[in-house]
């Protein structure tokens, strides 16, 4: 580490928890956000800022006007442009030091196959279940840690799925792939603007700490926030031995 960086991420150096051998780990990652909207938005900025080594940011979609009220990644200058162009414009802008690898394209299980078992952790930002089982598969098959979040209306959710673990649940332990979900989306149901930022932020904070072993991470624990009221609640949820995804499987 140099003496600009020792200077940039001084706060973190100074957290006993972090230390520069923390920082140390966090400069050298590599993590994997599927997914650069209202989510992925404040995740790609804090990791940058953080100073997440590389960040590969997958996103097949457009930034649009109606992003805006949310994506803070995104700006009126840049509607039109893929998301994931755009959120390698902001990175840049935070901290050019961050290498970005923007893909504009879906997150086939091809692509996630080729993805998550070179990455550290995996972010999951997107909005709809069968990409979520997708790289839920993707994880549990190379023992990534992925992070998952999600966010409608005024209410948000947040967990951590880390197969390396033993007692750890998948998502398909909690969101079984076989049950039927009514899929919601912002362009239909809206989103409180905030409440993104929220989550996003919470996600950041979850893959820095799988990272540099800081704190303990929210594995085996679902996180839910009802935005009107600012009320969280948590449940634990555990490893489901009939899940069809990890049920039975131990980390080798």
């Amino acid at each position: 580490m140099n003496d600009e960086q020792l200077l940039r991420y001084s706060r973190h150096i100074l957290l006993d928890d972090i230390g520069i051998e923390g920082q140390a780990k966090i400069l050298d990652s590599h993590i994997v956000m599927i997914g650069a909207g209202g989510l992925g938005s404040p995740v790609a900025l804090y990791l940058a800022s953080a100073g997440v080594g590389h960040i590969t940011v997958v996103d097949h979609d457009h930034v649009d006007m109606t992003n805006l009220q949310r994506q803070i990644a995104h700006t009126i200058a840049r509607v039109g442009q893929p998301k994931a162009l755009s959120a390698q414009a902001a990175v840049a802008a935070i901290n050019p030091e961050v290498r970005v690898t923007p893909m504009v394209q879906r997150a086939d299980a091809t692509l996630l196959e080729a993805l998550v078992a070179k990455a550290d952790v995996v972010l999951d930002c997107c909005d709809n279940f069968a990409t979520r089982h997708a790289i839920n598969a993707a994880c549990v098959k190379h023992r990534t840690p992925l992070v998952s979040g999600a966010a409608i209306r005024f209410d948000g959710q947040l967990s951590v799925f880390d197969p390396r673990n033993a007692e750890s649940p998948c998502y398909a332990c909690v969101f079984p792939p076989d049950t039927t979900f009514e899929e919601t989306r912002c362009a239909a149901m809206g989103v409180f603007a905030p409440l993104v930022g929220i989550v996003g932020a919470m996600q950041a904070a979850e893959a820095l700490k799988l990272i540099c072993g800081a704190g303990l991470p929210m594995t085996g624990r679902l996180l839910m926030l009802e935005g009107k009221r600012m009320e969280f609640t948590e449940i634990r949820v555990s490893r489901q031995v009939a899940c069809p995804v990890c049920g039975g499987q131990r980390p080798g």
